[in-house]
């Protein structure tokens, strides 16, 4: 945990530098794919890959939408109306310890002030790390507030597959 916030918070601190240019690097990666239809692209990300998405989007890059899991909301870096291309999903745990009623209000008017189209669901009983069949034991290990939650990560995955094909199909 130590060195995971020591890198995340390296790249947030940079987000605009380091962190956009290494999520760029790896859309143009998959933009070349063969199998990847490049006019067609959406982002997710759970917990820092969360935050990194929804910042992406803020940055105005160009995807059709971003999905974060568990994921920061806060930022350094608000946007302006009509900046933000990508439609959003935020998948949050109602009692995530990490993310804050506050910073879900700030979220959500910044949000509604750009103008941007997106959706926040909050997953009754559900904190950090909800998606982590693996999160129990690394709770256990570090003495972290996280559990894995299978009716959240059940329920959140749908959603996402809901949020995809509104913008896909």
């Amino acid at each position: 945990p130590d060195s995971a916030k020591e890198f995340s918070s390296a790249v947030m601190q940079d987000i605009g530098g380091i962190g956009k240019a290494r999520f760029l690097a790896a859309l143009n990666l998959l933009k070349e794919h063969p199998k990847t239809d490049p006019e067609r692209i959406a982002a997710i990300g759970y917990c820092f890959g969360g935050g990194t998405v929804l910042h992406m989007a803020r940055l105005g890059l160009d995807l059709d939408g971003v999905v974060s899991f568990h994921g920061g909301l806060a930022t350094q870096t608000y946007i302006e109306p009509g900046a933000v291309k990508a439609r959003i999903l935020v998948c949050n745990g109602a009692d995530d310890s990490f993310v804050t009623p506050e910073e879900i209000e700030a979220f959500k008017n910044e949000m509604d002030e750009a103008h941007v189209d997106y959706q926040f669901i909050n997953y009754e009983g559900a904190v950090h790390s909800f998606t982590n069949p693996q999160a129990d034991e690394f709770a256990e290990k570090f003495n972290l507030s996280i559990a894995y939650n299978a009716d959240a990560d059940l329920k959140s995955w749908q959603d996402m597959q809901a949020f995809f094909k509104e913008i896909f199909e």
